[in-house]
């Protein structure tokens, strides 16, 4: 006959196994609907801010010259509870489809919830876009349409614990108006997991 001592051991037992079993399901149920619903990648806002167009030097004679140094603020907004750091990349600039200039990105961190801003400064020659059959009609009409595109490489960081491999795709169209000089961007961006 089993002592009594030994019945109220098991039952302990088996509640505190039973206790900790619900516990355990809680919080993996929680941590599921948090991973669902707040801590759920969200798409990072991008925008280009045209900061300036210096530097226009357009010729005619003795040979077509089109020169221009295109200054861009990138900002990138994180919306995510996890902070996004990325490697050194390369944004290409083109226009229609030709590759007109190549802009190096240094790598950085943007951190959770928070903003980076990124200043590019980056001269074009017109060497490439004359060869593009629209060069002529986009030069009578005032303006040149190019796009931006960059990919950033990198890992979001949540609680400095939880490290994903993330990749964030960012496209910008911009507008640049020769009189008077202007520039203005559309961005859109998003991210890969």
């Amino acid at each position: 006959m089993p002592e009594p001592s030994s019945k109220s051991s098991r039952k302990s037992l088996a509640i505190c196994c039973g206790v900790t079993t619900a516990v355990l399901t809680i919080l993996v149920i929680v941590c599921v609907i948090l991973l669902l619903t707040v801590f759920k990648p969200k798409r990072p806002h991008v925008t280009a801010h045209p900061a300036s167009l210096e530097n226009i030097q357009f010729q005619l004679d003795p040979s077509l010259s089109l020169n221009a140094t295109l200054g861009l603020v990138v900002t990138i907004h994180n919306r995510n509870y996890g902070s996004f750091k990325y490697q050194n990349t390369t944004s290409t600039i083109d226009y229609h489809g030709i590759t007109v200039a190549d802009v190096p990105i240094e790598g950085d961190k943007v951190p959770a919830r928070g903003t980076l801003n990124i200043s590019r400064f980056e001269n074009f020659t017109a060497d490439k876009l004359i060869l593009s059959p629209y060069f002529w009609d986009d030069l009578r009409a005032g303006s040149f349409n190019l796009t931006s595109t960059a990919t950033l490489h990198g890992k979001v960081c949540v609680f400095e614990v939880f490290k994903v491999g993330a990749t964030v795709f960012t496209t910008c169209d911009i507008s640049v108006f020769i009189q008077p000089p202007n520039v203005e961007s559309k961005c859109n961006s998003y991210v890969k997991l």
